[in-house]
C-alpha cells in the first residue's frame, strides 16, 4: 500500500479519495477552511498544512482541481508540491486542464526528480461513486505501470494514450463529443415537447434505436426530471471547451459545433446556471423556445 497525498476533495475527488482509503492506502490532504468530510476522517485520512507537506509525505500526490492555474497553483506555489518533493516521486493529475501547460508541468517535475503522469477521467460524479471512471492517461510506459495500480481503484477503463500531454487532449476531444450529444439530447427532447408528444415515451423508444447512449439515457432522465443539481458544472465544462477552443485557432482548426455548445453554456452562465449540471444546456434551449420540456 502507498502513501498518497490528495488535493482536491470536490464532487469527484471525495468519493476518489474514499476508494483509496477503503484499498488501505494512507491518504493525506491540504488542510481547508471547512472540516474534513467525515466519511474521509473516519477512514484515516489526515490533513497537512500545505502541498509541500503532503509532497513531503507522500510517494505518490493526486491532483483533483478545478483549472489549469490551480493546478501550477499546488504544484509550484511557494509552498507547493515541487518544494516537497522526494526523489522519484509520483506526480498524478487527474484534472481536466490544457494540454501544453501539462506538458511544461511535467517537465518542471521530472527536472525536480520525480515523474508526471496526467489522467483525466470521464464519468462525472456517478463514476467517481462507483469507481467505474474512464481515466485518459498522458505517461511514459513506466510510469504508467506505476500509477496503473492506483487509477485501477477509482477506475474501469484506463487507457494509455501517449506521453505527456496525451491525456488531457484526449479529454478535450471527450468534452468535445459529451458537450454536442449533450445539446443533441436537449433538442430532441424540446422538439418532441413542443410538438406535443409524451416525452418521457420519445425518450424510451430513441433508448431502443440508433440514437441509444449514455447522456441519452442518464441527462435525458435529468433534463424530463428537471434535476440540474450538478454532477458535473457548467462552469466546469465551460471551461473545458474554451480548452478545446484555444486548441482549435492554434491547430487552424474550425470546431463550429463546439463553439456552439460553449455559448449554450455561456447563457447558461448568464442566467445565473453556472452551477447548475451540464444537462442544464436545456433551460437555455428553452428559453430561445420560450417553452419548457414537459409542459
Amino acid at each position: 500500500m502507498s502513501k498518497i497525498g490528495f488535493i482536491g476533495l470536490g464532487i469527484m475527488g471525495r468519493p476518489m479519495a474514499g476508494h483509496l482509503l477503503d484499498a488501505g492506502h494512507e491518504l493525506v490532504t491540504v488542510k481547508r477552511d471547512k472540516p474534513l468530510a467525515s466519511e474521509l476522517a473516519d477512514k484515516g485520512m489526515r490533513e497537512l498544512d500545505d502541498p509541500k507537506a503532503v509532497a513531503e509525505h507522500s510517494e505518490i500526490i493526486i491532483t483533483m482541481v478545478p483549472d489549469t492555474p490551480d493546478v501550477e497553483q499546488v504544484l509550484f506555489a511557494e509552498d507547493g508540491v515541487i518544494h516537497g518533493l522526494q526523489k522519484g516521486a509520483l506526480v498524478i493529475d487527474m484534472s481536466s486542464i490544457a494540454p501544453i501547460p501539462t506538458q511544461e508541468f511535467a517537465k518542471r517535475i521530472k527536472d525536480a526528480g520525480g515523474d508526471y503522469v496526467d489522467a483525466p477521467v470521464s464519468g462525472g460524479e456517478g463514476g467517481a461513486i462507483n469507481a467505474a471512471l474512464t481515466i485518459m492517461v498522458g505517461a511514459s510506459q513506466d510510469a504508467f505501470e506505476r500509477a496503473k495500480p492506483v487509477l485501477e481503484v477509482m477506475g474501469k477503463t484506463i487507457t494509455l494514450i501517449g506521453e505527456n500531454g496525451a491525456g488531457q487532449t484526449c479529454k478535450v476531444a471527450n468534452q468535445i463529443v459529451v458537450a454536442l450529444t449533450i445539446e443533441a439530447v436537449a433538442e430532441g427532447l424540446l422538439f418532441a415537447s413542443k410538438a406535443g408528444a409524451d416525452v418521457n415515451k420519445v425518450r424510451e423508444s430513441l433508448l431502443g434505436g440508433l440514437a441509444q447512449s449514455k447522456i441519452l439515457d442518464v441527462h435525458g432522465e435529468r433534463m424530463i426530471s428537471r434535476n440540474f443539481e450538478p454532477g458535473f458544472k457548467v462552469k466546469l465544462h465551460q471551461k473545458d471547451l474554451n480548452l478545446a477552443l484555444e486548441g482549435a485557432r492554434t491547430l487552424d482548426l474550425a470546431l463550429p459545433g463546439t463553439a456552439n455548445a460553449q455559448q449554450l453554456l455561456q447563457a447558461c452562465v448568464a442566467n445565473g446556471g453556472a452551477e447548475w449540471d451540464h444537462s442544464g444546456i436545456l433551460r437555455a434551449l428553452e428559453k430561445l423556445a420560450d417553452h419548457e420540456v414537459g409542459k
